[in-house]
């Protein structure tokens, strides 16, 4: 009888092989061709959950199969390590950021291990230390002297109570997401990248991404958001004075029923300082978030300043101008024409002061629509626009764009949706900006050989807001250039910083610089990059710009950072709610019943793993009972990778089964000589199939093809074609469930390890078919279908087809009348 595959043993003793013999670090001056594997790193909560778990092995599975395709495989990892939880800790724990990060690292280090993950842990890095965050600032000194860093004041989110700025992300219902204060809008002196420039360049470079999603491409594209629209100029009724408006749709000038410009904008600043009704208006627009989505949904509010514009295609109309809170300076020139039949902003507003809703779109054959209760933003042609009328929306575009630029009162222009990237953070733990502040020389950058500028470790939290800014001596300096007393920056970088350029670190660590441009060219582009489609924007926008940035300054040669893209589902649980209304976690519960009280469970939505529902699983028990090579296998089972994977015991239960069914094949093998050629095709064909699979990231596909093989092999008697056949399964699961495959791999006597074997040669003949498969029709209709020799004689097929008890059943004794034969193909037989 054979014996049971002990994981617990076998995890432990191949990993302790894998790092003694450092069996996946990458050699920078390998001959081989490379393959660069990467999944986005984790930030060091202090715990791996499911996701960390199906994405990494997605990731390992790749990268093993690439080393047994003769590939230099680099495949790394690190810690994207800085951030407010880690600052939130400090408060609520009283530790210190770096402890409790480090703390977590070196826990997630360990749990990430237990994965069997073919992971070159010599270029582990993390990004809150000085020898990387060092580097950083090298790199934003160098954009800095290139003329694509720069500052200037910005209205940001403004948390009162954490006296820290707020991403829009941040901002819950006009609160701030930690602290629950009302945010405010403020103005301060912000550091910016220039990303703008790089708008088309991002653009057109997402047509060459041909191994990224469609969705995450049009995701970017439109967060790009390039548009030709119409700048234009306003004049006051009776003033030669006045401002500039821009706009994406001039095909609706005609519908415009007022003009309005944001709270910020300096016309609306200059009014109130003669209306103290206006300046209070306006201090209450600055008590709310600049989030784009919460000034979507709050009520829209206006001033009315008792001005008028003139409509510059109709000069006998006049437009109102009021100061509005949904107007944003950030966007456009902080001033709009109002269309309320055609923008919903526009429509509540107008609604609320009773200003005229005109319509000026009309769908097409319903010219006559009454304006309803929203606004009417599809497609369809020009009504009530005098010379525009009955003109397609894009025709009408370009109409009044040629007018304006004709007669002189307005230019087209292209202009994008996307802003220059604002990197200040008024936190400490992140990447001190490298910039002196002298009141003689302005902003001076800090001397090469003084970085890094490294974060003091002495730093209390228990008062809100930055604590570089209250530090006794860390700020205070003399200037670099004049050697008067300074001060330092105490903003530090955004944390999408530090991973918009840690994969060319990967690449190549120097002490003395970033990194080394001819091993940086050796690796990149990453080949294939996996990681949650909830970065589909921020975070791969940022490293294609930073990498592009770097190019331009002749630090790199490569443009875009990732070749390859792969966004994989989520792990999803069923949700678990007590009587009272609370969440409860899996292990509070059996058989529906509450553990601790009796009481009966209410079972909730299949939903994303989130410790908020508590419907999340500990992987480290279930790594601990099943072994990683179950859970891995479970991981790679069933769903397809970009759709969401629901756990369930079940599937791990199964996982741990077929684990063991591999095992017995091996240790219950029975060595004999003789060929079975059924045996030969089906694993000649499961070869090729399984790295077809493995190379589209199918690997659904491929474990349901393994599944085949091994029921194949179970029924299979003893022969050299079995022997031979279960070597190459070895081989064939080795990339999945790599314990396994080095145990039995040792077991059957091979030589080294599965880890460093090739992918097994397939012999072409064994991948021709030499059956087909016939259609048995009887009038035209499909009743069955047989697997015959290929070429077999028309008769032979015709005797087969009268055979079939299908097609017999629908003779009912009767004779054909005629029968058609297709050779390889069908035989349909007339009644």
């Amino acid at each position: 009888m054979a014996t049971r595959f002990n994981p617990r043993a076998a995890d432990a003793r191949w990993q302790a092989v894998w790092a003694e013999r450092e069996s996946f670090r990458a050699d920078d001056n390998s001959p081989k061709p490379r393959a660069y594997v990467l999944e986005m790193f984790p930030y060091p909560s202090g715990r791996i959950h499911m996701g960390h778990v199906r994405n990494y092995t997605m990731g390992d599975v790749v990268a093993r199969h690439k080393r047994m395709t003769g590939h230099e495989v680099l495949h790394p990892m690190g810690w994207d390590a800085f951030g407010m939880p880690a600052e939130n800790a400090a408060m609520e724990k009283g530790v210190h950021p770096g402890g409790w990060t480090r703390d977590n690292i070196a826990a997630m280090r360990t749990q990430l291990k237990a994965l069997g993950l073919a992971i070159d842990w010599s270029r582990e890095l993390a990004t809150c230390e000085p020898t990387y965050y060092g580097q950083e600032q090298r790199l934003f000194l160098d954009l800095y002297a290139a003329g694509l860093v720069y500052r200037r004041e910005s209205a940001v989110n403004w948390d009162p109570v954490d006296m820290t700025v707020l991403a829009n992300e941040q901002v819950i219902d006009g609160r701030g997401w930690r602290s629950g204060a009302v945010v405010e809008k403020r103005k301060l002196n912000q550091w910016f990248l220039k990303i703008t420039d790089f708008a088309e360049e991002l653009l057109e470079g997402l047509g060459a991404l041909d191994h990224w999603p469609d969705k995450v491409k049009l995701m970017q594209e439109n967060w790009i958001g390039k548009s030709r629209g119409l700048r234009f100029r306003f004049d006051f009724v009776g003033s030669s004075d006045g401002f500039e408006v821009f706009t994406t749709r001039p095909d609706t000038i005609f519908g415009a029923s007022f003009a309005a410009l944001s709270p910020d904008h300096p016309i609306a600043e200059r009014l109130a300082q003669d209306s103290p009704e206006l300046a209070a208006f306006i201090a209450e627009c600055r008590a709310t978030g600049t989030a784009a989505a919460e000034v979507e949904t709050q009520e829209k509010r206006g001033f009315p300043t008792g001005l008028s514009v003139v409509h510059p295609l109709d000069h006998d109309r006049h437009l109102p101008v009021w100061i509005a809170n949904f107007v944003l300076m950030d966007y456009g020139t902080g001033a709009i024409f109002g269309v309320p039949a055609h923008d919903q902003r526009d429509f509540e507003f107008a609604w609320k002061y009773e200003l005229p809703i005109a319509r000026v779109v009309a769908p097409a054959g319903d010219e006559d629509a009454p304006v309803t209760g929203e606004a009417y933003t599809g497609p369809g042609v020009i009504v009530n626009s005098h010379f525009l009328n009955g003109m397609s929306v894009e025709d009408a575009k370009a109409a009044v764009i040629a007018r304006a630029e004709h007669d002189g009162w307005g230019e087209g222009t292209t202009v994008w949706r996307l802003r220059d990237w604002g990197v200040s953070r008024q936190r400490y733990w992140g990447t001190p900006i490298p910039i002196i502040h002298c009141d003689a020389c302005g902003p001076v950058p800090v001397p090469r050989d003084q970085l890094p500028v490294v974060l003091p470790e002495d730093v209390s939290f228990d008062v809100p807001g930055n604590p570089l800014d209250r530090h006794p001596s860390w700020k205070h300096v003399d200037c670099p250039t004049c050697g008067t007393p300074a001060r330092r920056e105490t903003d530090t970088l955004d944390t999408f910083v530090d991973s918009s350029w840690y994969f060319l670190r990967f690449a190549s660590q120097p002490d003395d610089r970033p990194f080394d441009p001819a091993v940086v060219a050796r690796w990149l582009p990453v080949g294939q990059y996996i990681g949650g489609v909830e970065h589909a924007i921020l975070h791969l926008l940022y490293a294609r710009f930073w990498t592009r940035a770097l190019k331009h300054i002749g630090l790199i040669d490569v443009a875009e950072p990732f070749a390859g893209l792969f966004t994989q589902g989520m792990v999803t649980h069923e949700t678990y709610k007590a009587p009272d209304g609370r969440w409860l976690a899996p292990e509070e519960i059996d058989n529906g019943i509450v553990t601790a009280t009796g009481e009966a469970v209410t079972v909730g939505r299949v939903e994303k793993m989130s410790k908020s529902k508590r419907n999340t699983v500990d992987p480290a028990p279930i790594l601990d009972g099943y072994g990683a090579d179950a859970v891995r296998w479970f991981m790679l089972s069933d769903s397809p990778p970009e759709r969401d994977l629901p756990w369930s015991e079940a599937g791990i239960e199964g996982a741990w089964r077929f684990v063991q069914r591999i095992w017995r094949l091996v240790d219950g093998l029975e060595r004999a000589d003789g060929q079975d050629a059924a045996v030969d095709r089906k694993v000649a064909r499961t070869v090729v199939g399984v790295g077809e699979d493995i190379d589209s990231l199918s690997f659904n596909k491929a474990v349901a093809k393994l599944y085949e093989l091994v029921g194949v092999l179970e029924k299979a008697g003893p022969s050299r074609s079995k022997t031979e056949a279960i070597s190459v399964l070895i081989r064939l699961v080795a990339p999945m469930v790599p314990h396994l495959a080095e145990e039995a791999w040792a077991s059957l006597g091979e030589d080294g390890l599965v880890s460093d074997a090739s992918w097994p040669a397939v012999d072409p003949a064994l991948l021709v078919d030499d059956t087909v498969t016939v259609a048995l029709q009887v009038n035209g209709k499909l009743r069955d279908t047989i697997e015959v020799p290929k070429g077999l004689a028309k008769d032979s097929l015709e005797t087969m087809a009268l055979g079939s008890e299908k097609v017999r059943r629908m003779l009912d004794g009767a004779a054909p009348r005629k029968v058609i034969v297709v050779p390889d193909r069908l035989v349909n037989i007339v009644a």
